[in-house]
């Protein structure tokens, strides 16, 4: 057995018995209820480890610092993580099973759901590893609890064996999958000069860059009578909003796209003939491009409000940017360093989407990602290998350790 697999497993088993789902229809900070009760749970673990500045605040952030041991360290360094589950998926009562030396076949989770690896090829990589799956019912919670056990068990263990390190600061935040996860964090609790979110999948990813990305909300008016006596009169917003959606580019959609491509992507529509409603999110790498996309919507609405006579709103929010404009090159080196000394070869891929550490970046501490070791996120085919998770603590205890 490896020396973390004990720790790092029981503590994922624990955090994992929260149930943590994010409500994207509330405006509350954190966004559940239930999410305080494992940030509380999380504040008192980091006193019995022996972490210092210990706080867990009325938003639901825990913050915590493990002070340097070593005055040769002159960096502070961050390590962050998310408690929050996504909504898209039941997320309470989780019944975990472990498979010890999975063997290559078929994983049923309960008699309806079956994880084969004809349809989920990542499961080849794992033959004679050990997993933990969900029984079917629910998501795993790999997506972020497992940050969070690695995290812990990465400071413990420099705790117990008198490691030398520069000052770490360590933060727990709630409602990252409905991207707001930083939105009211307290840097003076979490003032670091370089963070690590430790929040993605499979063993080896490394990601310093991912989109810039926007949402745009489109109303549509119309003009509704009576259709026995509409001719010449009505004007249906469901028709024209259909018509635009007609418009964008077919080819730079999310199923259309992959690695740098960059697309739009409408996520939602409601109304009726007086009124339409649409929404859509904004994606790419390039910030040049990004603006461009932007561009086009506004461009897209106005020919369509002038073609057609109605009125159309549009508001264009940004959300978050690519992280690669704040991350330098003497800091990637430093992460392939962290990684070649755990003999992992990294996986240096761009994130199509965003993460705490994309907001924290432009914020000014440069925040890149590290895997966790899961699959499958927001669903109940989600998975994580015991083994990943075991070499994620040894890369958070190298980037901890390296001066």
């Amino acid at each position: 057995m490896n020396k973390f697999e004990g720790e790092v497993v029981e503590r994922f088993l624990k955090y994992i018995s929260f149930g943590t789902k994010s409500d994207p229809n509330s405006d509350s900070c954190p966004s559940s209820k239930s999410q305080i009760k494992l940030a509380d749970f999380l504040a008192d673990e980091c006193k019995k480890i022996g972490l210092s500045d210990v706080i867990c605040d009325n938003n639901g952030y825990v913050y915590a610092c493990l002070p340097s041991n070593n005055k040769n360290y002159k960096s502070k360094i961050g390590f962050m993580a998310h408690m929050d589950t996504s909504p898209d998926f039941n997320g309470k009562n989780v019944s975990p099973r472990i498979i010890k030396n999975y063997d290559g076949g078929n994983v049923a989770l309960n008699k309806e759901k079956i994880m084969s690896p004809q349809k989920f090829n990542v499961l080849k990589n794992y033959v004679s590893q050990d997993l933990i799956v969900t029984d079917g019912t629910s998501l795993l919670g790999a997506d972020d609890k497992a940050g969070i056990a690695e995290i812990m068990t990465a400071i413990n263990y420099l705790i117990k064996n008198n490691i030398e390190h520069g000052d770490i600061k360590i933060a727990f935040t709630p409602d990252e999958e409905i991207g707001r996860g930083v939105d009211k964090i307290n840097l003076d609790n979490f003032d670091c000069d370089y963070a690590f979110t430790i929040d993605g999948g499979e063993i080896g990813e490394l990601s310093y860059e991912n989109f810039n990305a926007a949402k745009a909300k489109i109303i549509f008016y119309g003009k509704n009578i009576h259709p026995g006596e509409a001719k010449n009169i009505m004007v249906n917003s469901i028709l024209i909003a259909n018509e635009m959606i007609n418009r964008f580019p077919k080819s730079e959609t999310p199923a259309t796209t992959e690695k740098k491509q960059g697309f739009y992507h409408v996520n939602y529509i409601s109304g009726n003939v007086d009124k339409t409603e649409l929404e859509y999110i904004i994606r790419d790498f390039d910030k040049k491009n990004f603006e461009a996309r932007k561009d086009f919507i506004k461009k897209l609405v106005l020919d369509t409000k002038n073609e057609f006579g109605c009125e159309i709103d549009l508001k264009i929010t940004d959300q978050y940017y690519n992280m690669r404009d704040k991350i330098n090159n003497d800091l990637i080196e430093f992460m392939r360093k962290a990684f070649k000394k755990a003999n992992i070869i990294p996986i240096e891929r761009p994130m199509r989407g965003g993460t705490d550490g994309a907001m924290l970046s432009q914020k000014n501490i440069p925040c890149p990602n590290i895997f966790t070791g899961g699959h499958n996120f927001h669903g109940p085919y989600e998975f994580i290998c015991i083994q990943s998770m075991c070499k994620a603590v040894e890369v958070i205890i190298n980037l901890a350790t390296q001066s």
